[in-house]
């Protein structure tokens, strides 16, 4: 099982008990989606910031919070809930060092939900 730190077991579980004897296919769809979308939106909060675009990074944070709490990725929501609030309430200055926050929460999210795949 994932690092329940990292992944919810509960979450996981929940997940399998939406489709069970299905041997994993729509647990493996779920998180095959997260890590295809999800870097996508960490490039877009880069491109957003790059860009002065609050709203549009307010929402990639809001998306990448919301795919995470889906799937358990506790600290990688928690760090998205956290970049959201900041650039909604702050606008973009000084929002880098929760944006590498975010990233790399979302590198061990990705690596305990490959990990479960694998197990």
């Amino acid at each position: 099982m994932a690092d329940p730190s990292v992944i919810d077991p509960q979450a996981i579980e929940n997940l399998r008990a939406l489709n069970p004897g299905d041997n994993d296919e729509f647990l493996r769809e779920i998180i095959g989606i997260f890590l295809e979308d999800t870097p996508q939106r960490l490039d877009e909060l880069e491109q957003s910031r790059a860009a002065g675009d609050v709203t549009r990074f307010a929402r990639a944070a809001h998306s990448i919070k919301g795919s995470s709490s889906n799937l358990g990725a506790i600290a990688l929501r928690a760090a998205a809930e956290k970049l959201e609030h900041q650039a909604r309430s702050e606008g973009l200055d000084g929002i880098t060092p929760h944006a590498t926050a975010v990233r790399a929460e979302y590198e061990r999210a990705a690596a305990a939900l490959q990990a479960l795949l694998a197990g």
